[in-house]
């Protein structure tokens, strides 16, 4: 009677045409490709070439030598160079491993325990071994696909989800990925002139940094510490140079992050830019601590009209906001703030003491600093979405 691995290897054939067919049905960029007769019958071909070489080494408890490792980074480059996305080709190795471990309990016999034993563990060995050098080679082909903007770009889509393979794709670019580092999220406010593709060439060229807009009104990156900056002050730099670039007022949220849980990190820096004032001049990166009132305000609908109507009674008066937000920006000093309102320090006595006329607050008292900062950041703040 022949052994689980002899009826395994007369499935070869049959099997690797299903699988093909499961790779058209499944993922669209194998649906397009097996359009071409000629490549089709070679996604035939490796499908069978890997079930031979997989049964064969599993029955010699062997793992994948160099040539075999060698001809599956060169069909992993051909599909990267052929422009299959990287969904597409996590897809397909996620799916070919499924497919033969299903292989194996649909021939498996009561007979045949120690083969079954013996392919469910050397299947996952063989399978690890196989995806490195497949996603190596495909890393390599998507080089010759794909500008290194757009490279750049799968980069942070691999970043914001967290995927293991966003190391090997930094390493691909030569662009350090750092383990610990600042994520900003910009928010930019108006209609942007230059092409974004444009602003993120001008971006990698100054800091070579993972960087990407992930909206058309929001711009993404993850920034490490070098020898000689800490990453907030790095993070810093970046956002005024983005605001530079890009020429228009932006919001800047920012949040500390980790390889591996990096989109935790960005969903805390976008709901800080959220609520992030936008100056018209520069571009300050915020943290959850600088705007934990902010925050806290606008989970609250009733408490954020408060506030907005208490901004709306400042509107009343000259320029009441812009005073107050430079009052606090420099620490309730007189002679700063009216130096950088370039104003008589009396005009500036006289616009707090006509809001607290408007509001009933005073703008030097506990409660006064407390209420109408955060007021004056939800009106300085990008409109809500």
């Amino acid at each position: 009677m022949a052994d689980l691995f002899a009826l395994w290897r007369k499935k070869i054939d049959v099997n690797s045409k299903l699988a093909v067919e499961a790779y058209q049905r499944e993922i669209p960029d194998f649906r397009r490709l097996a359009n071409n007769p000629s490549a089709h019958a070679g996604m035939v071909d490796f499908a069978a070439f890997l079930r031979r070489r997989s049964i064969g080494l599993i029955a010699e408890s062997s793992p994948f030598t160099s040539a075999d490792l060698g001809m599956l980074t060169a069909v992993g480059h051909e599909r990267g160079a052929k422009g299959v996305s990287l969904a597409s080709q996590r897809q397909v190795l996620l799916l070919h491993t499924s497919l033969m471990m299903r292989e194996v309990h649909e021939l498996a016999r009561p007979q045949d325990g120690d083969a079954v034993m013996r392919a469910l563990r050397w299947l996952p060995e063989l399978a690890a071994t196989s995806h490195v050098a497949y996603t190596s080679g495909y890393l390599g082909g998507l080089a010759n696909a794909l500008p290194v903007i757009d490279r750049v770009r799968l980069l942070v889509d691999a970043l914001l989800v967290d995927d293991p393979l966003a190391v090997d794709m930094g390493r691909q670019l030569q662009l350090a990925v750092p383990r610990d580092g600042v994520v900003i999220v910009a928010r930019v406010r108006g209609d942007i002139d230059p092409p974004r593709a444009t602003l993120t060439k001008d971006l990698l060229a100054q800091h070579w940094i993972p960087c990407s807009w992930t909206a058309p009104d929001e711009f993404v990156a993850l920034v490490g510490a070098t020898a000689r900056d800490t990453a907030e002050e790095r993070a810093a730099q970046v956002a005024s140079d983005f605001r530079t670039a890009v020429g228009l007022p932006c919001g800047v949220g920012a949040a500390p992050g980790r390889i591996g849980d990096l989109a935790s990190a960005v969903a805390q820096a976008r709901q800080v830019s959220r609520v992030a004032p936008v100056r018209p001049n520069g571009a300050t990166a915020f943290y959850r601590a600088d705007l934990f009132a902010e925050l806290g305000a606008v989970r609250v609908p009733a408490v954020d009209r408060w506030l907005r109507d208490l901004v709306a009674q400042l509107a009343k008066g000259p320029e009441l906001v812009t005073t107050l937000d430079a009052f606090y920006r420099n620490d309730l000093s007189r002679l700063r703030t009216a130096a950088a309102l370039h104003v008589h320090p009396r005009t500036l006595d006289y616009r707090l003491q006509r809001a607290r006329e408007l509001t009933g607050l005073d703008p030097v008292s506990v409660r006064g600093v407390r209420v109408l900062s955060t007021a004056v950041a939800r009106a300085l703040a990008a409109p809500p979405e």
